[in-house]
């Protein structure tokens, strides 16, 4: 986990001014991967779209390109706010645009859309309009000036969340007077895999084949060693356009494996920095011809899989005195671990096996600077006597209003009967 100090002052979920030298994500950063693996590009300053097109005369490319970068904002107010949404599985995401009269600053200033839910699998054929209510905003990486990004959650239209609507429990959660109180912070470490396209086959592996064992690839440099760092590199600068809170990025254990960390972030503004990262790593890997796969163990065998580790404090556990608190919020998620592990992604038995730094999923374990158990305290916890926890258990798909709010949930909201805290104590060996 990146070295991050303080949270964003973005967590009201307002917007920042775009800045006049600021400019969209080009696709010419990552053209040399993709379009011509052999040729040497030099540095150049140049922002602008690149088409990636096949088959196609230059006018044509040429001709789209201008249309792509054309500034409109001399000629209109008008801006485009591209709204978007989870999917019916719970971890895809969609999209889709529309025309705003001007430039806005909070959520509050958008009106409320549809879609066709029947098309998402999240609404029958016959009913099946959906309403999307903006919650938060982001500067568009891609289109640049004021257009934005704008993290939706969606309702039936009387008004009721529908079940992949999971930020509108995590709200609650994080609306409550004793979470608010104790200003619960989040650090999300989101890794996740690069496949080639044709074959679902990690980048930069060949094709059914592998490369050699793990070990020299984690933070490594060289093209034998490293796949798809411009794709990592687009990505932690479009997050950094867009306002998201992203602290830092690695190359992981397994070879086409990345991470990047986003916070720490305030209650709720977890979850929405973490889907709107994942979105725009999606647009990416699409402009990149490279598929995404957030899948907790994309390939069997001795290979590491991959996880979302969700660092966590409360103000009780930052201040003097706060490791008792951690150790007391311990003994509740024990006591939870298997609502826990339900709720921390699909797949994550493929994952937590005991092995390549995973705790078993079926027991619960904690220890200082121990990467094998379910929740790690770092050293620098224990001996200032205060910090926070990391819980090593979900799973690289896993839903960040979820695991954000259920934290909050069980170390603030939730009290164990006291024979079941003093077994669990016992148990884990905690004096609390």
């Amino acid at each position: 986990m990146a070295q991050i100090l303080a949270p964003s002052t973005q967590w009201q979920m307002r917007i920042t001014k775009t800045s006049q030298n600021a400019n969209p994500i080009t696709s010419k950063m990552w053209s040399s991967l993709v379009l011509r693996p052999n040729k040497k590009v030099g540095a150049s300053s140049s922002t602008k779209f690149r088409v990636m097109a096949i088959k196609s005369d230059n006018s044509t490319i040429n001709r789209l390109e201008q249309l792509l970068n054309l500034d409109v904002s001399p000629y209109t107010d008008k801006i485009i706010a591209e709204y978007i949404w989870i999917g019916g599985t719970g971890i895809d995401v969609r999209s889709k645009s529309r025309t705003i009269p001007r430039p806005v600053e909070h959520p509050s200033e958008l009106p409320k859309w549809n879609y066709d839910g029947s098309s998402t699998g999240q609404a029958p054929g016959e009913d099946s309009e959906v309403i999307l209510y903006p919650q938060a905003i982001f500067k568009d990486p891609f289109r640049g000036g004021n257009n934005i990004l704008v993290i939706c959650d969606a309702y039936t239209p009387q008004g009721e969340p529908i079940p992949t609507n999971k930020r509108h429990k995590a709200a609650e959660i994080f609306s409550n007077p004793k979470v608010q109180a104790e200003v619960p912070w989040y650090g999300i470490e989101q890794e996740y895999t690069l496949l080639q396209t044709n074959v679902k086959w990690p980048l930069g592996w060949p094709t059914g084949g592998y490369p050699g064992p793990q070990g020299p690839y984690y933070c490594g440099a060289g093209a034998d060693k490293s796949f798809g760092r411009d794709i990592s590199d687009a990505h932690y600068k479009a997050c950094l356009y867009a306002g998201i809170n992203i602290s830092g990025t690695n190359g992981e254990v397994m070879p086409g494996q990345w991470e990047y960390q986003v916070g720490p972030s305030v209650g709720i503004e977890a979850g929405d920095h973490i889907w709107c990262s994942r979105y725009i790593l999606e647009r990416i890997t699409e402009q990149a011809g490279v598929v995404l796969s957030l899948d907790p163990k994309p390939i069997e065998g001795d290979w590491n899989g991959a996880g979302c580790h969700t660092n966590y404090s409360t103000k009780s556990m930052r201040e003097d005195g706060g490791f008792e608190v951690i150790k007391k919020a311990i003994l509740n998620l024990s006591l939870r671990h298997v609502d826990h592990i339900s709720a921390y992604g699909e797949g994550n038995e493929r994952r937590l096996t005991g092995k390549h730094e995973t705790a078993s999923i079926n027991t619960f374990s904690w220890g200082v600077a121990n990467r094998g158990c379910s929740i790690r305290v770092g050293r620098d916890t224990e001996k200032n006597g205060k910090g926070y926890l990391e819980d090593r258990r979900p799973a690289s798909n896993m839903d960040p209003y979820v695991v954000t709010g259920l934290l909050a949930e069980t170390t603030l909201l939730w009290e164990p009967t006291l024979e079941a805290e003093a077994l669990a104590a016992q148990k884990l060996a905690l004096k609390v």
